[in-house]
């Protein structure tokens, strides 16, 4: 089983030199090559054949967006992280180069401490590159066989019936993202009616800056009204709430009134937010009326939440693996037997509003 390789590409001579080290010292990782910029990099890889390309995108020559254009014209499965500065710049530019096919970022450190930049490559940069040559089926995921789990159908209770009978009155939908997590939600979002009649709140896992970012992107893209939740916002139908970077959301019922309440408690699964945070909250506060999305991502946040939604009576969506970027979230809450259904990511919208619709003026009346 041959090593992953790696092109690092980064105009800073020192930033080069430290990702190349913090790579190279995980055996099953290969950096074959560097490169100052992107014009650099695109005359490199037909001589390096590297399995995924790690890209910082302020450079001079050929910047980072420019190049993963074209990166993506002639190589469109070679795996792309974007690694750069967290700055309101940096943010627009991250989200730009994932809407162009990059498959996901780590951010360097602010102030450009070294230490801490090599810390997140060892820490953040390593396990995407895994999970992302997996999805690509290179490196060492070359020999491991792709295989789809087949679903397990999810545990009977008392009073729901979501795949033969009558499906419980959905009141909120709950979702959890992560990596590839922006574009799955620039589909899904804009393909929900401007007269839904339930709220939307997202956690997707970003640094604060780039979750104001989302929101203002998917807004400009959706008949809803999106925006970063603010503790204290009233949940009304229609509305659109994206959870703020380093903050957990959750939401608090008060008689018929359900408010949003940010907090800094703990990371779980390393995340704040956390997808498991909304879930449990939104299984408390609307019980079985909570339908929970849970879309392509790393790891398996939303799983622990999932299963209290479950016991309370709610439903679960989960995306399937051939449309994840990562199988990681929506696979191990199909594994644990927890999702209602698992679905392409373009079949999840249609869902979403079938589920919503049920009991609804002009709804159907059984799932």
């Amino acid at each position: 089983m041959r090593s992953i390789r790696v092109l690092v590409v980064d105009d800073a001579a020192t930033m080069r030199r430290l990702v190349a080290e913090a790579l190279s010292a995980d055996p099953g990782l290969e950096v074959v090559g560097t490169a100052a910029n992107g014009r650099q990099a695109l005359e490199r890889i037909p001589a390096l054949w590297p399995d995924v390309v790690i890209l910082d995108l302020e450079m001079p020559v050929m910047g980072g967006l420019e190049t993963l254009a074209e990166l993506r014209q002639r190589y469109p499965r070679l795996p792309v992280i974007i690694f750069s500065s967290v700055s309101p710049g940096a943010a627009r530019s991250t989200l730009e180069a994932l809407a162009l096919g990059a498959k996901d970022y780590v951010t360097k450190a602010s102030g450009g401490s070294l230490a801490e930049s090599m810390r997140r490559a060892r820490a953040e940069l390593i396990p995407r590159i895994r999970a992302l040559c997996v999805r690509a089926g290179t490196g060492r995921a070359a020999a491991a066989p792709s295989r789809t789990l087949p679903l397990r159908p999810a545990p009977a209770r008392a009073g729901m019936r979501h795949r033969d009978g009558a499906a419980a009155h959905v009141e909120l939908v709950a979702i959890g993202t992560s990596t590839g997590g922006p574009n799955a939600l620039a589909e899904i979002l804009p393909a929900l009616p401007y007269d839904l009649p339930v709220p939307v709140l997202v956690v997707q896992h970003m640094p604060p800056v780039f979750t104001a970012h989302l929101a203002e992107r998917l807004a400009e893209r959706c008949p809803l009204e999106v925006r970063e939740g603010v503790t204290g916002a009233l949940l009304v139908p229609g509305g659109v709430w994206i959870a703020p970077g380093d903050q957990h959301m959750a939401v608090r019922r008060s008689g018929v009134e359900v408010r949003i309440a940010l907090h800094s408690g703990p990371p779980e699964n390393s995340c704040r937010p956390a997808a498991d945070e909304l879930f449990r909250s939104a299984a408390a506060a609307y019980g079985a009326g909570a339908l929970a999305v849970v879309l392509t991502g790393m790891g398996q946040d939303g799983l622990r939440g999932c299963e209290h939604l479950r016991a309370a009576g709610g439903a679960v969506i989960a995306q399937d693996e051939e449309t994840s970027t990562v199988w990681g979230m929506p696979g191990a809450v199909t594994r644990a037997g927890l999702a209602d259904v698992v679905l392409p990511l373009s079949d999840i919208a249609p869902e979403i509003v079938r589920r919503v619709l049920i009991g609804r003026r002009g709804g159907r009346s059984a799932a």
